[in-house]
């Protein structure tokens, strides 16, 4: 089972030998089994793949960042028909009805809102509105509360903060951290035999990946936490990730999360989230859903 991530920020030249990620660079090599690998974060200009090693990752379920020339996370490549039921359980995706589709939007903003209050806690804020605006969220958030809790999360979490401000350097972190959880989630959706394009709540035409934004929702405050962390207690600056907060942010996908009673990464957690929905989509009902829980939300 896949459990770690590769992360590059210097020039390499990689290639597979003997079911193994061979990893040169001018110091010498490193060899990595691609079993235990679960995602790879070309964060470099000068990283070569060989065509063998990009086949052998696809059918090892492993997805592929690329950034641009600012670090910033701007693709990925994912398997396809890795799953045994793929056409079966992609009709089960298409069939679902609106109703089912609003109760499970439900449960991720529900989800959403209680991580959110649990990371203001861990950053010794108050979250009591936010607890009590979870409690509001009904079938398809018809009042929008989640931009209601967005407000007051945003507002307590940092400083001064406006989130589409390109040159503060939190939005940097937070944009980089989302982008590598976001490919983890999609990662689990693809390998659960879903469609990334058929979203619940999400219903973008130009978005491939809309299931994966409606299932990343929860995991978000995970990275805010994170990015907090990084820019002691929040703190504006401008300028770009250094190499260390990217790697930083690139490990997130071994975070810890609570699945019900059991500890997991974040990379488990969002293949049990995608298993759990297929479930769901089998007839389980929406309470059925697993979503990851920040510390004791």
């Amino acid at each position: 089972m896949a459990w770690r991530g590769l992360h590059l920020t210097r020039p390499s030249r990689l290639a597979l030998a003997d079911g193994q990620i061979v990893v040169r660079q001018d110091e010498g090599e490193v060899r990595l089994a691609l079993e235990d690998i679960g995602w790879v974060v070309l964060d470099t200009p000068q990283a070569s793949l060989t065509s063998a090693l990009i086949s052998a990752c696809m059918a090892a379920g492993v997805v592929v960042v690329s950034t641009d020339a600012r670090h910033v996370p701007n693709g990925m490549l994912l398997p396809f028909h890795t799953h045994h039921r793929q056409a079966g359980v992609a009709r089960l995706q298409v069939a679902a009805g609106g109703p089912l589709r609003k109760r499970l939007w439900q449960r991720i903003v529900r989800a959403k809102i209680g991580n959110q209050a649990a990371a203001l806690e861990a950053c010794g804020r108050s979250a009591g509105a936010l607890r009590a605006m979870a409690g509001l969220v009904e079938s398809g958030d018809p009042g929008n509360v989640e931009a209601r809790a967005a407000r007051e999360y945003w507002g307590r979490l940092f400083p001064a903060f406006v989130r589409e401000n390109g040159d503060d350097l939190r939005n940097m972190l937070l944009n980089y951290g989302y982008a590598v959880v976001r490919a983890g989630v999609a990662r689990g959706v693809v390998a659960h035999g879903l469609l990334p394009s058929l979203g619940l709540h999400h219903d973008s035409a130009a978005n491939g990946f809309n299931l994966a934004d409606d299932l990343v929702e929860p995991f978000r405050p995970f990275v805010d936490r994170a990015v907090w962390e990084m820019t002691e207690g929040g703190t504006r600056r401008e300028g770009e990730p250094s190499v260390a907060e990217r790697q930083r942010l690139a490990g997130l996908l071994l975070a810890e999360a609570r699945m019900g009673r059991e500890v997991v990464s974040l990379l488990v957690a969002a293949e049990q989230v995608a298993a759990s929905l297929v479930r769901v989509l089998e007839g389980a009902g929406s309470a059925r859903l697993a979503l990851p829980a920040l510390g004791d939300a």
